[in-house]
Formats: C-alpha cells, sequence, structure tokens
C-alpha cells in the first residue's frame, strides 16, 4: 500500500488530518487547473472549494478502482465544467491566466536579448490564440495533458472516455496547433525580419 492509499483510507475513516494533508497535497495543482478553465483567480478559488467540498462529502463513497488522483480531478473537471454552464460559457476555457504552471515553452535564455524575448513573446501568444482556435473537446484534452500535465488514463477517467479517445483527439489537436504555429510562424519570421531591416535603415 502506498502512502498516499494510506492517507486516503485514514480520511475516508474520517480523520481530518488526512483529509488536511489531501488538501495540501492537491490544492494548488487543483486551483491551476480552474483557473484554466475559468480564467478568474477569484472563481478559481471558489470552484477550488467546491471540489474539496464535494471530496469531504463524496470521499466515503470512493471504492479505490481507481488512483486517488483519477478521482479527484474527474470532480475537478466536472465542478468546473458546471460553473461554466451556470455562466453560459461551457465550452470557453481561459489561455489568459497567467501563473507559475503557465504555458513554458522553454526555448533559452533571452532575457538579455530584447528582439528574441519580443519573439518568444509573440510565439507565447501564438500558442494561446492556436489553443484557443481548437475545437472545445479537443483544447480541454491539451490542457489537461500538455499543461496540468495528466496521464492518458486519468484524462480518460475524468472525461468518462475511452484512452484510445483521448490519444486520438490529443494527436489530432497537436496536429492542428502546429499548423496553426506554422502558418503564424510564417508571419512572426515576416514581422521579424521587417523589424530588422528598419532598425538597420535608421542606423
Amino acid at each position: 500500500m502506498s502512502n498516499e492509499q494510506a492517507v486516503v483510507r485514514r480520511a475516508r475513516a474520517g480523520d481530518q488530518g488526512a483529509f488536511e494533508e489531501l488538501v495540501f497535497t492537491y490544492e494548488k495543482k487543483i486551483y491551476h487547473l480552474s483557473l484554466r478553465y475559468t480564467g478568474s483567480e477569484q472563481d478559481a478559488m471558489d470552484v477550488t472549494q467546491e471540489v474539496f467540498l464535494r471530496v469531504f462529502r463524496f470521499l466515503p463513497q470512493f471504492q479505490e478502482e481507481s488512483r486517488f488522483s483519477t478521482w479527484l480531478y474527474r470532480i475537478a473537471v466536472n465542478a468546473n465544467m458546471d460553473f461554466l454552464r451556470k455562466r453560459g460559457q461551457a465550452n470557453d476555457l481561459s489561455l489568459d491566466a497567467e501563473d507559475e504552471e503557465g504555458l513554458s515553452y522553454e526555448i533559452s535564455d533571452l532575457r538579455y536579448n530584447p528582439e528574441s524575448q519580443l519573439e518568444r513573446i509573440e510565439l507565447q501568444q501564438a500558442i494561446c490564440e492556436g489553443i484557443r482556435s481548437l475545437p472545445p473537446r479537443m483544447r480541454e484534452i491539451l490542457i489537461l495533458r500538455d499543461i496540468s500535465g495528466l496521464t492518458y488514463e486519468e484524462i480518460g477517467r475524468a472525461l468518462s472516455i475511452e484512452q484510445g479517445t483521448v490519444k486520438s483527439r490529443l494527436s489530432r489537436a497537436r496536429g492542428r496547433l502546429c499548423a496553426f504555429l506554422s502558418a503564424n510562424g510564417n508571419n512572426s519570421r515576416r514581422a521579424a525580419s521587417k523589424r530588422q531591416m528598419e532598425g538597420t535603415r535608421n542606423e
């Protein structure tokens, strides 16, 4: 039995300290996931609180048929979708929320190269636009896998779909994103070349 399984079982038996340990372990991850859904720090905090209220309520029914984290993420996805439905935004996911786990496509240390840093910012903006352009089902899986870091199994259980469906949607989503970035990249390179030429003329 893993340490987490022991903690979960103690929490199921009513051990308040064990439940608080689970909250401490997963609260930040659920908050960041909720932030991507809601786009608002306050809303993400509210949804996170709702998630752990549901966990507390339904934990006695958790039969360990899956990992606790998988079960938790399913509750989190459902809570966020419920929140968006209430706001009439069930098809919307935010990609503008800023947090330390944000869209980190590391290229190199560009802090001292203003032109390269600008190009990097443009790339990150293009990535956000590209993900936003995806159909909601593809977009959701891309966020859960490539941003939140869930496994195929966890995503499948969270969304109640087969792992094969997860993989195929993720593959299509990545393909569309690559195509978007490729097309957008041509524009970015032209813009960068234009800036370079203008800088040369001004010297």
